[in-house]
């Protein structure tokens, strides 16, 4: 109930493992369908194919889904010094709350559903923003990639009055006033971990400390699940 993708990477660990444990071999693509058919069509999960595919593969990647659901992956081409500058200037701060995606997620799916202009046209403005993101990690534009965050934080606000709560909105906006170039609530919204990009991480880290807020270090994983 973060918003980390720990459902997903949750289910297709342990599907590995049961594999592993009867002897079984899977490939990545079936691991990934398998997990995401259990959320998705047996739990009645409003969740997309994000989570599971990112779990099972890994790597900063690009995922072209078609409407039959097919996914396509691709690693982006991003340069060893751009991955640095990532994992160096993003930082990652729990917000105090934990939710639960699906209220926020029915809300959404619902509205797409039932062809709301607004929510469509929201949506198709978040994955014209991906693909200038995309271009930005490719040319190693990180302070560029930290503005799109903004923007792209700015329109999820308006798909739903459950994304945010004043609280969230005065963090945010410390953030900024801190040193965060954008940022933007990981996963559904309501709750969990706010991301922020910052040219000046430990001007940032200090302020968001005198605020009482935990900060979560991370790196980028470039295996997926495996057996260790």
């Amino acid at each position: 109930k973060t918003g980390l993708g720990s459902s997903g990477s949750f289910s297709t660990a342990l599907i590995k493992a049961v594999h592993t444990y009867n002897q079984k071999t899977i490939n990545k693509r079936a691991l990934a369908e398998k997990a995401c058919d259990i959320e998705i069509n047996k739990l009645k999960q409003p969740s997309g194919k994000q989570d599971q595919y990112i779990s099972v593969y890994g790597g900063i990647s690009e995922f072209n889904i078609n409407k039959k659901g097919f996914v396509e992956i691709k690693n982006l081409e991003i340069s060893n010094d751009t991955v640095s500058d990532l994992e160096n200037n993003l930082l990652l701060f729990f917000t105090g709350f934990s939710r639960n995606s699906s209220m926020i997620l029915k809300e959404q799916n619902t509205n797409t559903i039932r062809n709301n202009k607004d929510i469509i046209k929201n949506l198709d403005f978040v994955k014209d923003l991906c693909l200038e993101i995309k271009q930005s990690l490719i040319k190693g534009d990180c302070n560029e990639f930290g503005k799109l965050m903004h923007i792209h934080w700015q329109n999820k606000l308006k798909r739903s009055k459950n994304m945010s709560n004043s609280t969230i909105n005065n963090i945010y906006d410390f953030a900024l006033k801190n040193g965060a170039t954008g940022g933007k609530l990981i996963g559904a919204g309501g709750g969990g971990f706010l991301l922020f990009y910052a040219k000046t991480p430990n001007q940032l880290r200090k302020a968001m400390k005198n605020k009482k807020l935990e900060e979560v270090r991370f790196k980028f994983d470039f295996e997926g699940v495996k057996q260790i």
